[in-house]
């Protein structure tokens, strides 16, 4: 039996011990629930967010199947694909899909637990929920990545609508992955402009800034933060990125813009390192070579300004000197050591592109350092789902909305995103506690009112 050191978390020992086999889930469970001590404690309402979040806890639905699809050799292949439809309180349910080997249950329950969180926070209408497969595209040939997409959606379809689940990409799911999805929901159901999916291409009714969203509005946040607690901006700060998927991109494009030098990039290989800043010619040869090419950036070492480190992170490697740090690969990417050298080499923000890149221990040692900005990543990469809920009102109304006015939604919704954070944090929270708390009283106040939970 599991026995916390702090009562008001007692009430979660059963919980824990019954999904105790589902780690990444029960990180994301514990860290959101420490951040919500002081509501649990409140005399007058503390029993209630108790049973809220026991409610919240347990996803509505989730939904497992076999996928079998045919290689290039003729030879039928099996994965495992799933959609976890955690919460609808406020909307339909919404979240990527993961391709990935590393994807299974407790892996994709702890995505839709979070972004219930992220979503919640961005004020529109939508619940949390994630999946995907262990399928890995890396390696395929675009026809197999099209049949895998074809047998994946021949399953989903059934269980999802503009008014149920609304998927989007995530790792391993990008524009090629939901072209082939959509199409072969159109195939099946014989309709058109349904918002069934976002991040589509804008050619059937994707949204314009939908690919640079989250990491655009990643930026935006973090250029809040460091103009409100630091009184200073992006100006000729070096600023460290791991991953080079699409939200590593887009920060470092905007990152460019605001005149900051990008120190590094990195995928599961290795890394690059620009010791003066990347250049926008380094910016577009990593675009092909990880959108066209689909390329390792090992390959690309000679057509840029950068040098490339095998087998390291920018996060354990301490010869590379930066003021901010934007980690946009996976979960738990920064652990306790990695914090400890940023802590020591006098890192001023951590900024979260990917879903809960920091290890609990590492969570702890940061927010340990009141001089240290640390935004989490379902307020820092919120800018994503944002876009992709304007992708959906914009389907609704049959319209596309030009790309500038987009744009100024994103910054105001990351920007009252950080303004949640700072008013519900209290006088001794963090910016952390401050998104937990925000969202999770807008989502068990919703609960409370439809009957949910009492």
């Amino acid at each position: 039996m599991v026995v916390y050191k702090t009562p008001h978390l007692n009430f979660l020992q059963d919980f824990m011990v019954r999904y105790s086999d589902q780690t990444e889930f029960l990180q994301a469970v514990h860290e959101i629930a420490t951040s919500l001590t002081p509501l649990f404690d409140c005399k007058a309402k503390g029993e209630f967010y108790q049973r809220a979040f026991l409610t919240l806890v347990e996803p509505e639905r989730t939904i497992k199947f076999k996928v079998t699809w045919m290689d290039d050799h003729g030879k039928m292949q099996i994965n495992r694909g799933w959609r976890v439809e955690f919460c609808s309180a406020l909307g339909p349910y919404k979240g990527g899909l993961r391709f990935h080997p590393t994807v299974n249950e407790s892996v994709l329950k702890f995505l839709g637990f979070e972004q219930i969180f992220k979503n919640a926070l961005t004020g529109l209408p939508m619940g949390g929920g994630k999946g995907g497969s262990d399928f890995d595209p890396k390696g395929k040939s675009d026809a197999e990545v099209t049949r895998f997409c074809q047998s994946f959606m021949t399953e989903l379809y059934r269980y999802i609508g503009p008014s149920t689940d609304v998927p989007a990409g995530d790792i391993g799911v990008g524009g090629r992955e939901i072209g082939a999805l959509y199409g072969q929901y159109k195939r099946i159901t014989n309709k058109h402009g349904d918002a069934v999916l976002t991040g589509k291409s804008a050619l059937f009714g994707g949204s314009p800034l939908r690919p640079e969203a989250t990491g655009y509005g990643l930026v935006y946040i973090a250029e809040v933060a460091i103009k409100n607690q630091m009184r200073t901006n992006f100006h000729g700060k070096r600023c460290a990125i791991s991953g080079s998927g699409n939200v590593a991109q887009y920060t470092a494009e905007k990152l460019l813009e605001l005149a900051a030098k990008v120190i590094t990039m990195s995928d599961s290989n290795g890394m690059l390192v620009f010791d003066e800043g990347m250049t926008k010619g380094d910016l577009k040869v990593i675009f092909k070579a990880k959108q066209e090419d689909r390329a390792r950036l090992w390959s690309i070492e000679s057509k840029v300004s950068g040098r490339y480190i095998p087998n390291v992170s920018p996060w354990t490697f301490p010869k590379v000197q930066f003021d901010f740090a934007f980690p946009c690969a996976t979960q738990n990417e920064i652990h306790a050591d990695a914090a400890k050298l940023l802590i020591k080499q006098g890192i001023l923000g951590v900024f979260e592109g990917a879903n809960m890149p920091t290890a609990l221990e590492a969570q702890v040692l940061l927010r340990n350092e009141p001089s240290i900005i640390y935004l989490p990543g379902k307020a820092a990469n919120a800018g994503g789902v944002a876009v992709s809920g304007f992708e959906m009102s914009q389907n609704a109304e049959h319209l596309t909305w030009d790309i500038k006015s987009i744009d100024i939604k994103l910054k105001k919704v990351m920007t009252n995103i950080y303004e949640q954070m700072r008013e519900h944090k209290g006088d001794k929270g963090s910016l952390e506690e401050g998104a937990n708390r925000a969202a999770f009283v807008k989502v068990a106040t919703a609960m409370l009112e439809l009957g949910w939970v009492y």
